[in-house]
């Protein structure tokens, strides 16, 4: 192992800040900084050598792979991570905007779908029909739901998602909190027996591609918004009431009590649904704050 990559790694082992879903994406994360360094030339000895050229080195080379904004700005959220650990936490600006990224746009309008019957219907594959089923009532992404084994996720009072099966390689558990959950995943190891909702004879990007070409002919446009749709009725059940994007109060409105609470459900739903960064809730949730509206000239 690399100098800098072992100094990391010892790092990380002795910080246990965060979720261990949290502490194992940011250690595998902090790993492939390390050695994204290395193949750009920069053989650092130790983490504390980390300088703003290396940062630099780093997002010119995300960008000229084609990486997205969005997966440049969590990367950044590693090197800070990084950077604090060794001292240097003002080394990195706190604007993603000095690296030349589009700001975050964390909510634009509610994008909840209900999966109805109807929809349903029109779905003619009934193993695409499980996944959007899965996406509605775990949150899962359309690979999640492809890949997920469930005999081996099913573990009674949660699911377990292998890194194999998520995006970024994130390990995660969801806890399996509601009878029409169980009844689902009944269902679904029923029809994948010890396999997939991808079966046998077909790899992953050719269920991709059933998948796509099924919702398209069904005229189903938006599917993620059944993961918006799960967001929103986690967080009611966590909280007793509706979230602001669903109509319910931002903070101003709440208790001191109510906002304690709303808070710690945005903070387990960021974990459920496989993402690091609380506010990326707001995408499913609406904003916890009500917008400021801008004062005339």
């Amino acid at each position: 192992m690399k100098s800098l990559n072992f100094d990391l790694l010892n790092i990380t082992r002795h910080c246990g800040e965060g979720s261990f879903s949290t502490q194992a994406t940011r250690a595998r994360g902090l790993q492939q900084l390390a050695d994204e360094l290395h193949d750009l030339g920069y053989k650092l000895k130790a983490a504390k050598n980390l300088a703003p050229k290396h940062v630099d080195a780093l997002v010119t080379s995300w960008k000229a792979n084609g990486i997205a904004d969005a997966t440049i700005r969590n990367r950044l959220g590693w090197v800070r991570w990084w950077s604090e650990k060794v001292n240097k936490s003002g080394m990195v600006p706190a604007d993603n905007v000095t690296y030349g990224l589009a700001m975050r746009q964390r909510y634009n309008g509610n994008k909840a779908q209900e999966l109805t019957p109807e929809i349903l219907d029109r779905v003619k594959d009934p193993r695409i029909q499980m996944a959007l089923k899965l996406e509605r009532l775990f949150g899962l992404r359309r690979e999640e739901a492809l890949k997920m084994r469930p005999v081996i996720a099913d573990r009674g009072d949660r699911l377990i998602l292998q890194a194999s099966w998520t995006k970024g390689g994130r390990y995660r558990e969801i806890p399996i909190w509601h009878p029409r959950q169980r009844s689902l995943l009944a269902e679904a190891r029923a029809m994948c027996g010890d396999g997939s909702l991808i079966g046998d004879g077909r790899n992953y990007k050719q269920a991709q591609k059933h998948y796509d070409n099924t919702l398209l002919k069904a005229g189903v446009r938006n599917a993620h918004g059944f993961r918006h749709k799960f967001a929103q009725w986690r967080y009611k059940t966590l909280t007793g009431w509706e979230c602001p994007a669903a109509g319910g109060p931002t903070i101003d409105k709440m208790t001191p009590q109510q906002e304690r609470g709303d808070h710690s459900a945005r903070f387990q739903i960021s974990q459920e649904l496989g993402h690091d960064r609380l506010d990326v809730t707001d995408t499913y949730l609406g904003r916890a704050r009500p917008v400021k509206e801008s004062r005339g000239a």
